[in-house]
């Protein structure tokens, strides 16, 4: 399919200070983010975003953004590079040994009964190659990602959140490095103020049970998804007022949400795609309709009523297909030892294996869906341009007065 390529550069209006870009989670699916990026780096060549949140994959996304010494465009550009070389074999090794040591500890655990001296087990792979790969990605000195505190200094960013959820603990705790900037807490969620590093990065992408925690000083952190119900929260607490966040959902008609998956009784895929897209997709969706919810009862107030709360310019992509359902026909050319596996669970039993999905770290399927991403990004041009639009307008009516 040919992908719709601008055919004429738009200046984006500046300054953008209070613009943030949310990125979500999803694994694999954080390709498509990708795409959305790079349609609008290339029609808004000019554009800048100095707040960056990102959960689980979509904080590897907003940290290469955050740690590129060039400009938008370019940090986009590289970062689709980076995604089109991924294979399975550079996230997680998928040798038949590797994978079989993998399950064999787990299961030996299980029948035990968890006595002293069994095997420890972390994950049901082993991410290894993952760590190399951000390594060589996001080139960190002594573990940290210099690259931010670079672009703090030279005005190009004000902060990166990064999102994970705290094992030892169960809290959320989204980690901030910017200018400028405070930490909260709430209850069980919190914002630390830190230096950004490989493992925290690490951390936030760690699908539960699947990628083994990440510890950070006293304590094991994974998947930041996981304990997030408010992923908007970080950009509002960083001082955005306007939120392009890209959702790796898809927003289903009442028709495609009532039309039934698999029949009989649900595989373990099944299952396990449902948790995935309630700890990683669909709190996107609930967030937002508070937020505008919110939105529509200040925008009825006096400003004078509001106190120190304020309506937030809000504009969601997300993806026009399913992308459970895309990956199902991309599953053949899996690795044989991981295909087994995964059809083991059931994938082959549903319609749309959410949870393939999410790992399928597979070069055609994260090609197409970066193609699905450009597409989806051209057909809501005009609406993104407005967006960018209105916040240059009130950047000029707020230094007028």
């Amino acid at each position: 399919m040919e992908i719709p390529r601008a055919t004429s550069a738009i200046p984006t209006p500046a300054p953008n200070e209070d613009l943030a870009l949310v990125l979500t989670g999803g694994g694999a699916r954080g390709a498509y983010q990708v795409g959305v990026l790079r349609y609008m780096a290339r029609r808004f060549p000019e554009l800048n975003v100095p707040v960056l949140c990102g959960v689980s994959a979509g904080a590897i996304n907003a940290a290469h953004l955050a740690q590129h010494h060039g400009s938008f465009a370019q940090a986009v550009e590289e970062l689709v590079s980076l995604w089109l070389e991924l294979t399975p074999e550079q996230i997680f090794r998928v040798d038949a040994a590797s994978l079989l040591n993998q399950i064999g500890a787990w299961g030996l655990r299980l029948l035990s009964g968890g006595r002293a001296g069994d095997p420890r087990v972390q994950g049901l792979v082993d991410t290894a190659p993952l760590g190399e790969f951000l390594t060589s990605a996001l080139a960190p000195v002594r573990g940290r990602l210099t690259g931010i505190d670079y672009n703090l200094h030279r005005g190009t960013l004000k902060a990166l959140s990064i999102g994970t959820t705290s094992y030892t603990t169960g809290q959320s705790v989204v980690w901030v490095h910017g200018r400028e900037i405070e930490g909260w807490e709430r209850p069980m969620r919190r914002g630390v103020q830190t230096k950004i590093g490989l493992k925290h990065v690490m951390a936030s992408a760690a699908l539960p049970l699947f990628f083994p925690a990440v510890r950070i000083g006293r304590e094991w952190y994974g998947d930041g998804g996981i304990r997030l119900a408010a992923p908007l929260s970080p950009a509002l607490h960083l001082g955005a007022r306007r939120i392009l966040a890209i959702s790796n959902q898809h927003g289903a008609t009442q028709e495609e949400a009532d039309r039934p998956l698999t029949r009989g009784y649900p595989p373990p895929a099944q299952v396990l795609g449902v948790l995935m897209n309630s700890v990683f997709l669909d709190v996107i969706d609930q967030d937002v309709a508070r937020l505008e919810r919110l939105n529509r009862i200040l925008n009825k107030l006096p400003e004078e009523e509001r106190e120190e709360f304020r309506p937030i310019d809000l504009l969601v992509l997300r993806p026009s297909q399913d992308l459970g359902r895309l990956s199902a026909a991309y599953e053949p050319r899996l690795p044989g030892a991981f295909r087994f596996l995964t059809r083991g669970l059931g994938t082959k039993e549903t319609e749309s294996p959410d949870v393939l999905s999410m790992v399928m770290f597979q070069h055609d399927y994260l090609n197409r869906l970066i193609e699905l991403g450009e597409e989806d990004a051209a057909a809501r041009e005009d609406e993104i341009g407005a967006f960018l639009a209105r916040g240059a307008e009130e950047s000029v009516r707020a230094r007028a007065s």
